[in-house]
């Protein structure tokens, strides 16, 4: 049996390129963000995720930031906001849902633990958007899984 690539955010834990785009579909500007996104193990059961960019906008380009953690519960692995509410479980290749009443969020993370995306549709009332941002090796390749462990630090179980 083959483990999913991304399965264990662990693996992916390093310094990413990140390209994301912004398709408005209510007629609103399409956007681009330039930047990085920086996964740091805090602990065996916690991946903290920070992103860092510049929003490319017609009308100027606006710094943008955001925080979220990875954190490993339950049998399993869950993406959390700053101020540990849930988003949603890490399940890369399958769709995940996240209620943001009044608007829905519909995402998917796929590809391999050296290039691989995250994309929403978003629709609602107040939204109705595709984002979809990839991410890529910031120099040369992943770190390969395991080697940003700390020493002793447990696999999860099925890996």
């Amino acid at each position: 049996m083959t483990r999913e690539p991304l399965a264990d955010p662990c693996d992916l834990v390093g310094t990413w390129m990140l390209s994301r785009t912004i398709e408005d579909r209510r007629g609103g500007p399409d956007g681009r963000v330039e930047g990085r996104l920086e996964l740091v193990l805090e602990s065996p059961d916690r991946v903290a995720w920070r992103e860092h960019g510049t929003w490319h906008r017609p009308d100027g380009d606006v710094e943008v930031q955001r925080t979220l953690g990875v954190v490993r519960r339950d049998g399993g692995w869950w993406v959390v906001f700053a101020d540990g509410r849930d988003f949603h479980p890490w399940a890369p290749g399958e769709e995940v849902v996240h209620d943001c009443r009044p608007d829905t969020y519909r995402g998917v993370v796929t590809g391999t633990s050296v290039a691989w995306s995250v994309t929403w549709e978003v629709t609602g009332p107040a939204k109705d958007y595709r984002m979809e941002t990839r991410l890529r090796p910031l120099s040369g390749a992943a770190c390969p899984p395991g080697a940003t462990r700390p020493a002793g630090s447990p696999r999860p179980a099925g890996s």
